[in-house]
């Protein structure tokens, strides 16, 4: 698969991934029982593993790599941080207002990464 194609699989899946972190959290707020439905178990996972092979072969592809390169150092370091607050999101936290405080952090988070990723800066509002 060419570079172009890659990248835009790669955005592709992180539209995804915003979009249905944005659903299952409105679910969440509402008590949805959609939230229990397989797909919803299932396709997010599925999704989120392409969007990281997406992520390794395009670093590969361009020769920069997570804990060398600062920029996607930062990258996979708010995804970590987007992940932990997503499972207090979306599973872990004990109440509501947690969760949701939680899905809200999680997307400015998500702001954050798709900063870095289009600047290339850790501090993407610095340039």
């Amino acid at each position: 698969m060419n570079h172009a194609m890659l990248k835009h699989v790669h955005l592709t899946t992180v539209a995804i991934t915003y979009g249905l972190f944005v659903l299952r959290g409105v679910w969440m707020i509402r008590d949805s029982p959609r939230l229990r439905d397989r797909w919803v178990r299932i396709v997010p996972h599925v999704n989120d593993t392409l969007l990281l092979a997406s992520a390794l072969v395009l670093a590969w592809q361009i020769g920069q790599y997570p804990l060398v390169d600062g920029w996607l150092t930062a990258k996979l370091l708010g995804l970590l941080a987007y992940i932990g607050l997503g499972l207090v999101a979306l599973r872990l936290g004990r109440t509501k207002s947690i969760r949701i405080g939680a899905w809200l952090l999680a997307q400015l988070v998500l702001v954050y990464v798709v900063a870095v990723a289009i600047t290339r800066h850790v501090i993407p509002i610095a340039v």
